[in-house]
């Protein structure tokens, strides 16, 4: 008697493409997995659900349908993203390209592309190709007064800023100049604050606005993304900011309780000068290269 897998070998034909399907995974035949995949054992692929390519589905996967939709929910799996062994994932979401969804997580909210995410409910705790810290590291290793001002990062014309810090018992004073230290005069200011740990703020890109980040209070890490290069700092001083130059990705997460960042800007509000998908941002900056 055949495994009770196997009726799905024909229908599966048409909608499966996978190079590896382990005999004892379970893939509902209104599902959908793309070439280049592999499905471990155990795993529970339910209606609704399309796995775009080069997905690895760890054992025992198990993807939840939505209890009032005949077909399930609208699952999306994008490209090259890789999910590990027990991992549980919510119907409706969209698990975004080359995400890491480590093995036990259970995802209730949508990942983003590049997230890594672990735990119960899931939380992001990085992302894939981030160099994590760059600057830090470098310059804690330093006094003060040998600080760079300016220094470069592996991310095209993303800089981290390091300004005059005078502590006086009367009060510490930290200062910067527009269109000096920091690399524009700003038209827009706005802050960010009151964000819970587990929350991400940005994942957008801009076409001309240039940005300027400082973490008045508290800490938060930025992850900037040029389409090749990416990169994670840590903001935990007012006396440091990053630039952001067009057309570079940029995440904020890992806020602290107390955590303020003031982001000056060199427009006003465009919603037109948003890039708010992944995959658009890196057609544009493909465009732009060639």
């Amino acid at each position: 008697m055949g495994h009770p897998a196997a009726p799905f070998a024909t229908e599966l034909r048409s909608h499966v493409h996978a190079t590896s399907i382990d005999e004892l995974a379970h893939i509902d035949p209104r599902a959908f997995v793309a070439h280049d995949c592999v499905v471990k054992s155990g795993a529970h692929i339910c209606a609704g659900v399309t796995i775009e390519r080069g997905v690895y589905v760890g054992a025992n996967v198990a993807f939840a349908e939505l209890p009032d939709a005949v077909d399930g929910g609208p699952t999306r799996v994008k490209a090259e993203a890789w999910i590990g062994p027990n991992a549980t994932i919510g119907a409706g979401l969209t698990i975004g390209a080359r995400a890491v969804v480590r093995p036990g997580a259970v995802v209730t909210r949508s990942v983003p592309p590049g997230a890594i995410v672990e735990g119960n409910p899931a939380a992001i705790v990085g992302y894939v190709g981030a160099k994590d810290h760059v600057a830090a590291p470098i310059i804690a290793a330093a006094a003060p007064a040998k600080r760079p001002a300016v220094q470069a990062t592996p991310v095209n014309g993303v800089t981290l800023h390091h300004f005059p810090l005078i502590p006086d018992l009367r009060g510490n004073l930290t200062v910067g100049e527009f269109d000096r230290q920091v690399p524009f005069k700003p038209l827009r200011y706005f802050m960010v604050f009151g964000v819970p740990n587990r929350e991400i703020r940005g994942e957008h890109a801009h076409h001309r606005c240039e940005q300027f980040l400082i973490c008045v209070r508290g800490s938060c890490s930025v992850v900037a993304d040029d389409g090749e290069n990416k990169i994670e700092v840590m903001l935990d001083g007012p006396d440091q900011g990053l630039y952001l130059p067009p057309l570079t990705w940029g995440v904020q997460y890992k806020y602290s309780a107390d955590a303020m960042l003031m982001v000056f800007a060199s427009h006003y509000y465009d919603a037109a000068d948003y890039i708010r998908e992944y995959d658009e941002f890196q057609a544009v900056v493909s465009a732009l290269a060639t």
